[in-house]
């Protein structure tokens, strides 16, 4: 059986490089793009497969460089978006430059996925991947920015499986709770900010990037063909539990 070959997008992040290791040690072939060019040459080394320096929300560069690639790569079975930010402000501390910043980020490069998405697996069907955060439907301080992008990410996913499901192109989302990379180390290495945040996620702990990686792996298989339109709560029990602080007896 010919290996599965998938593109990831915001590869060189926590999330990202995670899942492509994962995937790699299943036997697929990779094409890993993001905009840091070092930890990308350096995830692309050591896992052996190609890498693109591209910019996520520029819908002409994530084309040419799939395109491009694809060719080399051959049948795309599978697109995965691990691109994203945090800002955690109140509305009226957040700046115009801000907002905008953090719509295309998260929105604007997963809508290049499902653009992209489809036109290479408009023929072969395949699935498609975007990342979500609980905080898309929890009413969480501070959060107004990044909720209503990811929220917007949700809505995207939805339609483009409706859009999509006769292509047999699937489309799914995942929405971590707080995962322990580089991205999220304001909060977790703060140790007070750790503490709470351990305590909002009902197992006690927050995320580590292997835990999304795995839920996004599945996804991709083709195995799960009849999984579509869905959000997965990867989040330790955040968006949907609130258990006692002293452990049953």
């Amino acid at each position: 059986m010919a290996p599965d070959n998938f593109v990831v997008l915001g590869a060189s992040g926590g999330i990202g490089s995670e899942t492509c290791r994962r995937l790699r040690s299943l036997g697929s072939n990779l094409l890993l793009l993001g905009r840091d060019q070092d930890a990308l040459q350096h995830l692309g080394d050591e896992l052996a497969v190609p890498s693109r320096v591209v910019d996520a929300t520029s819908l002409d560069e994530v084309t040419e460089a799939v395109l491009a690639e694809s060719h080399n790569l051959g049948t795309v079975n599978g697109i995965v978006n691990c691109v994203g930010s945090t800002l955690l402000k109140p509305a009226h501390l957040t700046s115009a430059a801000e907002w905008h910043d953090t719509l295309t980020t998260n929105l604007t490069s997963a809508f290049n996925t499902v653009r992209v998405g489809y036109q290479v697996m408009k023929k072969s069907g395949g699935a498609i991947v975007l990342l979500s955060s609980a905080v898309a439907g929890l009413g969480l301080a501070n959060h107004e920015a990044i909720a209503a992008a990811k929220a917007g990410v949700e809505g995207l996913m939805r339609s483009a499986a409706a859009s999509y499901a006769r292509r047999q192109i699937r489309v799914n989302a995942v929405a971590p709770g707080l995962v322990q990379t580089r991205l999220s180390a304001p909060v977790w290495s703060n140790p007070k900010q750790l503490i709470a945040s351990q305590a909002l996620h009902a197992v006690g702990r927050i995320g580590q990037p292997q835990d999304v990686a795995s839920i996004i792996s599945w996804l991709l298989a083709p195995d799960n063909d009849w999984v579509t339109g869905q959000v997965f709560g990867i989040d330790g029990g955040l968006s949907t539990l609130r258990v006692p602080q002293k452990r049953v007896p």
